[in-house]
């Protein structure tokens, strides 16, 4: 560092205040369940994507298929609900 250069960095570096380093846990526990909630389209593609690629172009029962995905339809819908329902209430600011 030059001499010209009074921006102190790491542990020493001057703590401004209002702000909190960390997070209160329900703003923290909020923040990861948005967070698994918007990974829900992902782990949806890849679960629908499975079949295709376990089974390539073999041909097989489309019945089954069609079942497997409506069931993984209805579980990503009822994961989906217990995330929004464990979401706890925005935080009064």
């Amino acid at each position: 560092m030059s001499e010209g250069d009074d921006k102190e960095v790491g542990p020493k570096a001057e703590h401004k205040p209002g702000r909190t380093t960390f997070l209160e846990r329900s703003v923290y526990r909020r923040r990861r369940l948005i967070d698994a909630i918007k990974l829900l389209p992902v782990l949806g593609a890849c679960l629908f994507l499975l079949p295709a690629l376990i089974l390539g172009g073999e041909t097989g029962s489309t019945a089954l298929r069609l079942v497997y995905f409506f069931f993984m339809w209805i579980v990503l819908i009822m994961l989906c609900a217990v995330l929004v329902r464990n979401l706890p209430a925005e935080p009064d600011d």
